[in-house]
Formats: structure tokens, sequence, C-alpha cells
């Protein structure tokens, strides 16, 4: 069964940065395209980044366009969101996700990923 696990959130001030990882078990990693997305609290999950099995195309929100990066390593089995110029409106709750090669895919849609990471929390003080 595949797993998805989310670390790497914590406390920053505005301006700085942090690097999230997401490490999959039970699965081929190389055959599932990546997503982060987050949830801040009253709001709907949103789409930040995405990229495709192989890492070489990747999709950003533009509230997070040139400031975050999505890279995919996978002989580490594990998807990083780097974070950069973080903003007190970055604060949220990431979750990594992934869905096989081959499945109908609009990136920035949350129904179309499979599986999800637990979640890791991302707090920006101001």
């Amino acid at each position: 069964q595949v797993q998805l696990v989310d670390a790497g959130g914590g406390l920053v001030q505005a301006g700085g940065s942090l690097r999230l990882s997401c490490a999959i078990s039970g699965g081929s990693f190389s055959v599932y395209n990546m997503g982060w997305f987050r949830q801040a609290p009253g709001k709907a999950r949103e789409f930040v980044a995405a990229c495709n099995a192989n890492g070489d195309r990747t999709y950003y929100a533009d509230s997070v366009k040139g400031r975050f990066t999505i890279s995919k390593d996978n002989a580490k089995n594990t998807v990083y969101l780097q974070m950069n110029s973080l903003k007190p409106e970055d604060a949220a709750v990431y979750y990594c996700a992934a869905v096989p090669v081959g499945r109908p895919l609009t990136y920035t849609r949350a129904l179309n990923y499979d599986y999800w990471g637990q979640g890791t929390q991302v707090t920006v003080s101001s």
C-alpha cells in the first residue's frame, strides 16, 4: 500500500525559507506524478506546485511562482518543496499528493490525486 510521509514544516519569520519533503513507500516512486497542496484554516485546499514523474516538468500556482521550487529525487523516493521568501499568507498545512502515471490528471485539481500525506504545518510570523 502506498504511503506518503510529509515533513519539514515549522515556524519561520517572513522572508525566511523552509524545505518540505515527502517520502513515498509501498510503490515505485518513479511512476508517480507529484503535487503539493496547502490548506489554511477556514479555507479550501489549494494547489501549490506539481511535477511529472520524471521531475522535468513543473507547475506552480501564481502566488508562489518564483519563490517555491518543487523537485523530485527518484533515487531517494522523495519529493521536495523549497520555499523561499515566505510570507504570512503562505502559512497553512501543506500536503503532498501522488497519482500514478497514466491516470487522467489536471495537476492543479486535488481530486485527481490518489494518495496523500498527513500534512505538515507551516507557520510564518510577520
